[in-house]
């Protein structure tokens, strides 16, 4: 039971800084836990920056140097799921709960309650979206922990539209399945729906659909909560090299197939028919699951049955019984085409 909440709003636009510190609250979160009593709201924005999940090949949904070249930056999260872009017209929040207090119908209508409040008729699309006739104005990602949570998503409020065209790159397998031409097709600024309306508004309204719903708490800077200097080492994290765009090898097989619940691209490098590295790329919500798969592959016979049963033995969580049965057929149905 929630006994605790706060609001922080931290003024960085730095990317690699704000992603830095969401993590550190989820770890502040996740030390409180066994008390089950602290809920926070986290609202932040990064400037000219795309952000891709944590199992996402940067160059196929980002034109990368096209990006860099003028000035913007990639970031890669902690949850699952696809590619968005940031602006100054945009306001990120995150949701960061003990895992006991974790309910994503009850955080959803946080978002939906601000959004009406300042007269846009919201509701759900979809598992994880909020739309307004059929057009998306939040994208919604999430992050696990046995002890804690969090929640994060976008809100477009006044973003520049031909700039995420510019740079986001969706597969056209991704496009296909959505039914669409383009990102902008399909997405919509709450500045449309209620003139005027600025990013400051929409936050002050979801502190107050936040407070209203979990309990009125203090609002704080990050400086009274984070030490000096103890985000340092994870800002470097987040910035550096590895982690966003990481290795990528020439694989011997390369694989892709889009499912119901999102696209996946498997590379292999071979070594005596044994599967010496593999990479799995996926904008699937549950990252945790796309890691498992990828760890369980080195070492295992380039055959059909022992990777199909590599994946079986996996001890998965429920929502991920689905994307583990669904690859097992997917792999399966490779045998006569590509496996030996």
């Amino acid at each position: 039971m929630i006994q605790r909440t706060r609001v922080l709003r931290t003024y960085s636009l730095d990317p690699f800084h704000n992603l830095a510190l969401e993590e550190f609250l989820l770890d502040d979160v996740t030390a409180h836990a066994a008390a089950g009593c602290l809920a926070t709201l986290y609202l932040w924005q990064n400037e000219n920056t795309v952000v891709i999940g944590k199992n996402q090949n940067p160059w196929r949904e980002c034109r990368l140097e096209q990006l860099e070249a003028e000035g913007g930056k990639l970031a890669r999260r902690l949850s699952g799921g696809g590619a968005v872009f940031h602006d100054l017209g945009n306001l990120n929040f995150t949701f960061l709960l003990p895992r006991a207090d974790y309910n994503l119908s009850r955080q959803l209508r946080v978002i939906l309650e601000a959004a009406r409040s300042v007269g846009v008729p919201a509701e759900m699309s979809g598992r994880n979206d909020l739309a307004v006739t059929g057009r998306k104005f939040s994208g919604n990602a999430f992050y696990l922990r046995k002890e804690a949570a969090f929640h994060h998503g976008t809100i477009l409020v006044n973003a520049d539209f031909q700039k995420m065209s510019r740079y986001l790159q969706p597969s056209a397998e991704k496009m296909r399945a959505k039914g669409v031409e383009s990102v902008r097709a399909r997405v919509v600024n709450l500045v449309e729906l209620s003139p005027g309306l600025q990013v400051a508004r929409f936050a002050e309204a979801l502190e107050q659909a936040f407070c209203d719903e979990y309990g009125k708490g203090p609002t704080l800077t990050e400086e009274q909560i984070v030490p000096q200097g103890h985000l340092d080492s994870l800002r470097d994290k987040y910035a550096s090299w590895a982690w966003r765009i990481g290795r990528t090898p020439r694989f011997d097989v390369d694989w892709t197939h889009r499912f119901p619940w999102g696209e996946v691209q498997i590379g292999l490098s071979l070594e005596g028919g044994l599967i010496a590295e593999a990479v799995v790329y996926s904008d699937a919500m549950q990252e945790a699951f796309i890691e498992a798969v990828r760890s369980a592959l080195p070492g295992c016979p380039y055959q059909s049955s022992a990777i199909v049963e590599r994946i079986r033995r996996l001890e998965v969580e429920e929502d991920s019984q689905v994307l583990q049965s669904d690859l097992i057929i997917w792999l399966d149905s490779l045998q006569q085409h590509v496996l030996q």
